[in-house]
């Protein structure tokens, strides 16, 4: 296997034109999706599982089986017939060696993307895992492409048959919001779409460990893929595929595939609808609540919507247990008493809606899990032990702040009742004061502790200060209302 291996790699990296495309290629991708969202509050981060994913299938749909084509045609694969290798033993060769010329994409291709902005990520190991089993399971697909065809422009035309279902219908290059209902079906099959999701979890989520359905998926295809590879496998070039006896081992490949299918549908998440007409005002009025609110603090921050809304919630506001913690070393200076009256909060944007959310329902199993972790990490959190109460509210209120901009729902919803619990067990009675002093002060003081966020798991931010500044002030209005009670929840409606 070793043997096969080093044969494969060496005839991968002497050929100038597989190194061409497989390193050139993915910096084209970055740098069109760069042109897209470079203004985005953290560049391309949000992004992230949709470029890796463009890369390993465009190594996987065309680079490997053209590959094989060529190789096969040229006659080099004679001389392996005669070895003992078994064909499953080659074909796995052959992929192994393109993933290290994948490796070798995905590597400068997240170096370029750090250069132009995008933060360090927060789970290397999560998204080291989600980067493999992707790129394994794709690469076996493209195994399969060039075990069915015989000649390179068939490599083209069946790859594309592959790659555009995946940047169209798949959640690859077009959002799963904006599918038409007809289509999200079909892309429950598609392993594009399980790909973009384990990997931006990865990102900009809380790890792999919330994306385990989707690397299952993954796995499956790829596993799948590759049994049909080696039975259509075949050392000489032309002519047609010989089946035989195989068929039936093609027989099990495709019922397996079906109930693999089967399972993704049932187990496909939902997809928030793309906002409608009734929604279409809903940013504006977002924007004039806020600067109903800062009217108090003469400032309007720069608010930036999220592109859909979340799912609404319903049911009473779960807060975690507050755990016991160190109180703050330096004295709460004397702040005076917020005038309540004076904030409009019932102007601030729905605990449900789009910016600012803060969930109504208890989270589940996994949410769960990755909230107890970050409650551990806080307690050690050198920002959570700031000399100054007032910068350490800042600091805490920025565990909100920035996943509320990553978007990184279900966990942005949850995360303010976390970040509650902590303030109220660090100060009790004098958090009003303080939460004031942020919210209506929102200029002041430091959000560098957004650089320190992958400490607790989650991504830290960069650029400019605003939006993050924006996002503090309106978590702390909220907060304030809450431990005050003048807020708790969303404002009933005008038939309630």
């Amino acid at each position: 296997m070793r043997r096969l291996l080093w044969a494969n790699l060496m005839a991968t990296f002497r050929n100038p034109m597989a190194l061409i495309y497989g390193w050139l290629f993915p910096l084209i991708f970055l740098a069109g999706f760069w042109a897209l969202y470079g203004d985005d509050p953290l560049p391309l981060a949000l992004h992230a599982g949709q470029f890796f994913t463009i890369t390993i299938l465009g190594s996987a749909a065309f680079g490997l089986p053209t590959q094989m084509v060529a190789e096969r045609e040229a006659g080099l694969w004679r001389h392996y017939a005669l070895t003992p290798a078994p064909r499953w033993r080659f074909v796995l060769a052959l992929v192994l060696a393109r993933a290290v010329l994948l490796a070798g994409a995905l590597i400068l291709q997240h170096v370029a993307a750090r250069a132009l902005g995008m933060p360090a990520l927060p789970h290397p190991v999560s998204t080291t895992l989600a980067l493999i089993v992707a790129s394994l399971c794709f690469l076996c697909i493209g195994a399969l492409i060039g075990s069915l065809v015989g000649n390179v422009p068939a490599v083209q035309a069946l790859g594309q048959c592959i790659f555009l279902p995946m940047l169209i219908i798949g959640g690859v290059a077009v959002p799963l919001a904006s599918l038409p209902d007809w289509a999200l079906p079909l892309s429950n099959l598609l392993p594009g779409r399980h790909a973009v999701v384990a990997i931006q979890t990865a990102v900009t989520g809380t790890g792999t460990r919330a994306a385990g359905f989707e690397l299952v998926m993954l796995a499956g295809h790829g596993a799948l893929a590759l049994v049909a590879a080696v039975i259509l496998f075949r050392w000489e070039p032309g002519g047609r595929v010989q089946i035989g006896r195989r068929g039936w081992w093609l027989a099990l490949v495709a019922a397996a595939w079906l109930a693999l299918a089967g399972l993704a549908h049932s187990r496909a998440r939902p997809v928030p609808a793309p906002p409608d007409r009734a929604e279409a005002g809903m940013v504006a009025d977002y924007v004039r609540g806020v600067e109903a609110v800062a009217r108090v603090s003469k400032i309007v921050p720069e608010v930036k919507a999220h592109p859909q809304p979340l799912p609404q919630a319903g049911g009473e506001p779960v807060v975690p247990e507050p755990q016991p913690v160190p109180e703050p070393v330096a004295p709460t200076p004397d702040l005076p008493a917020p005038d309540l009256d004076a904030i409009a909060f019932e102007r601030l944007p729905p605990d449900s809606g789009l910016v600012a959310p803060i969930a109504a329902e208890p989270p589940d199993e996994a949410l769960a899990s990755a909230l107890a972790r970050i409650e551990r990490q806080v307690a050690k959190w050198p920002p959570a032990s700031e000399w100054d109460a007032v910068q350490q509210v800042r600091n805490l209120l920025l565990i909100a702040a920035v996943p509320d901009l990553l978007q990184m729902d279900p966990l942005e919803r949850h995360l303010p009742l976390l970040v509650e619990a902590q303030l109220q067990a660090r100060f009790g009675a004098r958090l009003p004061a303080l939460l004031a002093a942020v919210a209506l002060d929102p200029q002041a003081g430091s959000v560098a502790a957004r650089a320190d966020l992958p400490a607790l798991g989650l991504p830290a931010h960069t650029g400019a200060e605003g939006p993050v500044r924006g996002r503090m002030m309106l978590y702390a209005f909220k907060l304030l209302g809450r431990v005050t009670g003048r807020r708790v929840g969303d404002p009933p409606g005008p038939g309630a």
